[in-house]
């Protein structure tokens, strides 16, 4: 099984987050499930009121472009995005594939939009760490004095301009590492994808990354929510047309050193690993803005992040603090269904 080195956590989320879209009724005739893994990841899909003879090929055109989207979006090996950080080494003008353009245009906007706290300018942090590697670290963080030579640098995703198929690089210790998009980009394109082939009902989903395309049968699409210190399916939404949902919490990837947790989610702001939140949900209409929403708010904390939803045009927000306390935007309390016998404490959040 190969586990590329950008995505390289499977991760329960995916399977919760999934697993409540058919539970409480069987299979139709018309429905298919299928689940494979892509991008280092579980990925899960199911077509419904699709045509039997249709099914199977859908899957694996499916199936076809998360490969190609895995190989194009990977950091350190020699696809388009891997090219792109060679090409960064050195201030100056190149060309791209364009393949990569529209991602790093839409990663541009939402790191400018998270006051740089979205940051996948700081790959050499993250290869620092040792989290994009297939295993995790097992030994002691970084040194400090390692950590603050790169922050030095201060790699921004505000660095380079985009003409066309060519960048200008500005800063050449600026290296992408598109993990905290792009399997939410992957599961928005497969959408689209899908779309253009007739299909009308679907839930795709890459990890904690997904994306509705019209109802399950007669109802909305239903999701659950893990939460972060177990796993169980505490909570649940139902997701519309066209919607997506995201969530990044501190138990999808981390190690344990001295006692100490390092999650693999950095901010970049200190090169150490956000350690005010335990999780943070999102719902957005494009899986790749939610992709990034959530690890933007997660790496905000509980006082800054009503203040960075706002500003990402994020409405829904679901905000699980490291001292377990639960956070709600007013939209995502009207969203929301708990799932246990009794409702946890909570407090709704207005955004600015």
């Amino acid at each position: 099984m190969q586990i590329n080195i950008l995505f390289s956590h499977i991760s329960i989320v995916g399977m919760l987050l999934l697993l409540l879209s058919g539970c409480d009724r069987p299979p139709s005739a018309n429905e298919q499930k299928d689940s494979f893994i892509a991008m280092g990841t579980l990925v899960e899909i199911d077509l419904y009121d699709v045509k039997n003879n249709e099914q199977a090929r859908l899957l694996d055109l499916a199936h076809k472009d998360f490969d190609y989207l895995d190989y194009a979006l990977h950091p350190w090996r020699a696809g388009s995005l891997g090219r792109v950080n060679q090409m960064m080494t050195a201030a100056g003008e190149f060309s791209a594939n364009p393949v990569i353009i529209p991602i790093l245009q839409q990663a541009q906007t939402l790191s400018r939009q998270s006051d740089g706290l979205f940051n996948p300018a700081i790959g050499h942090m993250i290869r620092l760490w040792g989290f994009q590697n297939d295993e995790l670290p097992k030994g002691p963080p970084p040194e400090d004095s390692k950590i603050k030579q790169l922050l030095a640098q201060k790699p921004s995703m505000q660095d380079f301009v985009i003409k066309g198929v060519r960048i200008a690089n500005n800063n050449e210790h600026v290296r992408f590492d598109l993990g905290a998009i792009g399997k939410g980009y992957a599961v928005e394109k497969v959408a689209e994808h899908l779309r253009t082939l007739g299909v009308t009902n679907a839930l795709i989903g890459a990890a904690g990354d997904i994306k509705a395309i019209g109802r399950h049968g007669d109802r909305p699409w239903k999701i659950g929510i893990q939460h972060p210190r177990n796993k169980t399916a505490f909570a649940s939404i139902q997701l519309q047309n066209n919607e997506a949902v995201s969530t990044s919490g501190d138990y999808e990837r981390f190690y344990d050193y001295n006692g100490k947790r390092y999650n693999h989610i950095l901010d970049p702001r200190t090169g150490y690993p956000a350690n005010h939140t335990a999780s943070v949900t999102v719902i957005h209409t494009n899986a790749a803005t939610a992709d990034a929403a959530a690890t933007a708010l997660f790496i905000a904390g509980p006082k800054l992040w009503p203040k960075i939803a706002k500003q990402m045009g994020i409405t829904d927000v679901l905000f699980i603090g490291i001292d377990a306390k639960i956070a709600l935007s007013p939209g995502m309390r009207d969203r929301i269904h708990f799932e246990t016998e009794s409702a946890p404490a909570f407090e709704v959040t207005p955004l600015p």
